[in-house]
């Protein structure tokens, strides 16, 4: 976080404090990928509701720890105070008590727990030992000695589980086996989820610099960073027009180009800033991008299904 930059994020009051503390704008990297597996599962196979329900409740409550974790342990170790950017700041703007918050995490971490187990039971057990490397990943992003997230492979870490493993996992309990085509279909997705924590360490590199991290925002510098997102949205598309090209997916998959706009305004807006909380709407952009690129994915494997 830049430690010196003037709050971007005011002061908020009774139940908006709590669901700020989610961060809803990531909420989304849980939500699309078991949406898309679902969606993919359901051309050939009859969808169980409430596996759909509890995995999709199970996702989200993961997520939702880990930026309780994330918000925890970034107060922990000094890196918030009332000035930092973000939409993080539960307890040094709110005046949340520091345990209430990790043991919030823990208790969404309880909960999903009972839900893997549910899904297990109604799946495979082995899912149970993927769930809790899932939870370990979510846990050891920002904690324990040697955060994740202080590393270059934040990026990676979080696009294979949240995009890709849980994508995986989405798809199997409907199906019970894992397809080439969730596969494929789950990289742009694993690629975008990897672009929004790409975009969060691109704003808070001079701060995280100053803390000692070692992002690959920092080792790339400003400038490359942002090609490097760029890369990766320009990636995410140019990967849907192989799948149609060489795997013959339908091209119902190109209205996922709807969504470059969002994607050109995230590169814009990191371009020539330099202070965190100008940044801040190409971030939002960031997540709306993801957001939009996967719920139109959806959409045009949903189109596919029902017009053969």
């Amino acid at each position: 976080m830049n430690l010196h930059a003037q709050s971007a994020v005011p002061p908020e009051k009774g139940w908006r404090i709590w669901w700020r503390l989610t961060r809803p704008h990531t909420l989304t990297a849980a939500f699309v990928p078991v949406l898309l597996g679902t969606v993919l599962a359901a051309k050939h196979y009859s969808i169980h509701g409430l596996l759909f329900a509890a995995m999709l409740i199970a996702s989200l409550l993961i997520q939702a720890a880990t930026n309780m974790f994330n918000e925890y342990f970034d107060f922990a170790r000094g890196l918030d105070t009332k000035h930092s950017v973000g939409i993080g700041g539960a307890i040094v703007r709110n005046g949340v008590k520091p345990g209430t918050v990790l043991g919030l995490g823990f208790a969404f971490f309880g909960t999903a727990l009972l839900l893997g187990v549910y899904i297990s039971a109604n799946s495979s057990w082995w899912l149970a030992a993927i769930g809790l490397v899932c939870m370990a990943a979510g846990y050891f992003y920002t904690g324990g000695p040697y955060p994740i997230a202080y590393t270059p492979f934040g990026e990676i870490t979080s696009g294979f589980f949240m995009g890709f493993v849980i994508t995986q996992i989405a798809y199997f309990i409907q199906a019970g086996k894992i397809d080439s085509i969730s596969v494929l279909a789950s990289i742009p997705i694993s690629i975008l989820i990897g672009s929004i924590m790409l975009a969060n360490n691109i704003r808070d590199l001079d701060g995280d610099r100053e803390s000692g991290r070692k992002t690959i925002a920092i080792l790339l510098g400003r400038k490359k960073a942002i090609q490097l997102l760029a890369a990766m949205f320009i990636v995410s598309y140019l990967f849907i027009l192989a799948l149609i090209l060489f795997f013959s997916l339908s091209p119902w998959l190109l209205i996922t180009f709807a969504s470059i706009p969002k994607a050109v305004r995230a590169v814009k807006g990191f371009i020539g800033k330099t202070e965190p909380v100008q940044m801040m709407p190409a971030m939002k952009a960031t997540a709306q991008t993801n957001t939009i690129f996967g719920f139109l994915l959806a959409i045009s494997f949903l189109i596919s299904n029902l017009i053969k």
